[in-house]
């Protein structure tokens, strides 16, 4: 999906389209309703806090806004942009709708998160048919229909990858955003991706690429470059080995359709400090919260829990998590709330709080 909190946001205050916009404000950065209809919007030039960008919409990103930036960097670079405050309800909302809309065209899907899934289109009908002089206009137009479906159930946008495997997919989908549809084969590899940075790479991560960069690997094409034993000895056989086929566009990980959640859990980023003592009230009821939250997408899904843990960050930056293991599953507020609250007693808190985080584990069907 395009930029998908901050498309749900425009659906709702379709009066910033357009304009740059940065979801990651609080409760407080709720808009203003005037008289006339019209609404009052904070911006970024005065924030002042902790705070990180959730996502932006295009115009933001301009301005060099990204997700995971903090706020107040974020308002130097775009300091009258419209901030938002994020609302996950409406997110979810909008993912199982555009999800279902998918389905309807091609039934065959990976969840992968909020906004982005595979699909496998090798059966749907249709999808390996030439139309004309193209050999693969009947995937184009199997693709074209999922866009308008996903439009037209969410009026929402979304930019297809359509490859022979995942790790191409991922990398067509970014190629043409927003509302893009890239069709790439093997072919394709010279023209369209090895241009790229190594980072483009899903599983290239910051060390990965940093490494690569140092030893002259820039671009997926100078990795292309390289021969599986130079780099399996620079990193590793298993590593090295999934390098080599990455840059040469291999990949045979299957569209898996059904995975068992690990765990459930909700944090929050505090946008000051917190005093375990004079800030006890505010700090009860975001940790109460918390543990409602992860109570209700236990419930939604069909899930319970036995073991329960917390996870803290001090002022300091040091991260301390603690576990406890019930005699049966539970999937209530109450029972993850008292057993949260033991965890938490196990912690000396002697420091400021900056984080707090609500985990369940050990899942089980319900």
């Amino acid at each position: 999906m395009d930029a998908f909190y901050a498309s749900v946001e425009l659906l709702r205050y379709p009066d910033l389209a357009g304009r740059a916009v940065v979801i990651g404000g609080g409760r407080r950065h709720q808009p203003e309703q005037l008289e006339g209809g019209t609404r009052r919007y904070a911006t970024l030039r005065h924030y002042t806090g902790r705070g990180v960008v959730t996502t932006a919409t295009y115009a933001a990103r301009d301005h060099g806004v990204h997700s995971g930036m903090g706020l107040m960097k974020a308002a130097q670079l775009a300091p009258d942009a419209v901030l938002l405050p994020v609302d996950f309800d409406a997110y979810r909302h909008y993912s199982r709708l555009f999800k279902a809309a998918v389905a309807e065209v091609a039934p065959v899907v990976e969840d992968r998160g909020i906004d982005e899934i595979y699909i496998d289109l090798s059966d749907v009908p249709g999808a390996q048919d030439a139309v004309g002089h193209d050999a693969h206009g009947g995937v184009r137009a199997v693709a074209q229909d999922i866009r308008n479906n996903v439009r037209r159930v969410t009026g929402l946008s979304c930019s297809i990858g359509i490859t022979p495997n995942k790790l191409l997919s991922k990398i067509a989908s970014e190629l043409d955003k927003p509302d893009g549809m890239t069709l790439l084969t093997d072919a394709d590899l010279p023209t369209r991706v090895w241009p790229l940075a190594v980072r483009r790479i899903n599983g290239i991560g910051p060390k990965a690429a940093s490494q690569l960069n140092k030893l002259g690997v820039l671009t997926v094409g100078d990795l292309a470059r390289r021969d599986k034993p130079w780099l399996t000895e620079h990193f590793g056989r298993a590593y090295g080995g999934w390098l080599f086929d990455a840059a040469h566009g291999i990949c045979d990980r299957p569209v898996v359709t059904h995975s068992e959640p690990v765990s459930m859990s909700r944090e929050t980023t505090f946008e000051r400090d917190l005093h375990a003592v004079r800030d006890r009230t505010e700090l009860t009821r975001v940790f109460t919260q918390l543990a409602e939250q992860v109570a209700t997408d236990l419930q939604r899904k069909g899930y319970a829990g036995r073991t329960i843990g917390i996870k803290l960050r001090f002022d300091d930056f040091k991260t301390v998590t603690r576990d406890l293991t019930l005699p049966s599953a539970v999937a209530d507020a109450t029972a993850i709330r008292h057993a949260a609250g033991l965890c938490l007693k196990r912690v000396e808190l002697k420091r400021r709080l900056r984080l707090l985080g609500v985990r369940v584990g050990s899942l089980i069907k319900v």
